[in-house]
């Protein structure tokens, strides 16, 4: 268990892909990754031009930032479009797949897309349903909560408590298959305060990521989900202990130090690590 645990993805932006004008912007804004949207953000009427502009953009990208895409509802006719043009596509980090009803979608994706690194949105009762199978799927790199699309499919509310259930359900299938779970965007932008309080508490729940829908709300999503200076102050205590230990009994203020507690400090550091 020896070296620092690699920095996990914190923050997921979104760029309509009907704006190629903001294509370059969303990916220096800082998000951990950045996804351009064919599916919700592009009108019907626009979805060859936004995929070609995308798809443009993407191959001849040269930064340093994680750039993906979303593509259309698998199935469908603009879905089955953008799975097309992916075969012969260069440049993609990462594709994200909209409303998945089991692992049926992943695999028709993972087939057009050459290097598979998918993400779910886990925004259908279906997919709630099978998170773990999900999660688990081997081109499966992270998964985004969909709380929006979730509360039309079945009819619920956006209210906390009748999304929990749903979101603890995809908190744990991905916690257990060690990938991250971005939590859905906070639709109010000018609220940058609900949105920390929101998201610290949706980490309370195991989610440690969060997507957002403008540049403006990653710094707050980052804020709330980074560790309190007091809490890194323990883990390096306990990082320290167990290394001085050299593989014999850790103790911390006469404690023994299991190894699930290890692996929380070497989380806490590696979320405190300074980013480039």
């Amino acid at each position: 268990m020896s070296g620092p645990e690699p920095r996990p993805w914190r923050s997921l932006l979104f760029v309509p892909g009907a704006r190629p004008d903001r294509f370059e912007k969303a990916a220096s804004a800082g998000a951990d990754l950045v996804c351009i949207d064919l599916e919700d953000a592009v009108a019907p009427g626009g979805k060859d031009e936004a995929r070609r502009a995308t798809l443009d953009f993407l191959a001849r990208y040269e930064g340093e930032a994680t750039v993906g895409l979303r593509v259309n509802a698998v199935g469908s006719d603009v879905g089955a479009a953008d799975l097309e043009a992916l075969k012969g596509a260069t440049g993609v980090r990462f594709v994200m797949v909209p409303k998945p009803t089991g692992t049926g979608e992943l695999d028709a994706v993972a087939a057009a897309y050459d290097a598979p690194m998918l993400i779910p949105v886990m925004e259908t009762a279906r997919a709630i349903q099978t998170a773990g199978a999900i999660a688990d799927h081997p081109a499966v790199v992270a998964g985004v909560y969909g709380a929006i699309d979730l509360a039309a499919d079945i009819g619920c509310t956006l209210d906390w408590e009748a999304q929990l259930y749903a979101r603890s359900a995809c908190a744990l299938a991905f916690g257990a298959a060690r990938k991250v779970l971005f939590d859905v965007p906070y639709l109010d932008v000018k609220d940058p305060e609900g949105l920390k309080a929101e998201t610290r508490r949706a980490k309370t729940l195991g989610i440690h990521a969060r997507a957002a829908i403008h540049p403006a709300q990653l710094g707050p999503i980052h804020e709330a989900l980074a560790p309190t200076p007091d809490e890194v102050a323990r883990a390096q205590r306990i990082v320290d202990a167990f290394e001085a230990a050299e593989g014999g009994v850790a103790l911390l203020d006469g404690k023994m130090i299991e190894l699930p507690v290890i692996k929380s400090a070497r989380r806490v550091l590696a979320l405190a690590a300074p980013r480039a």
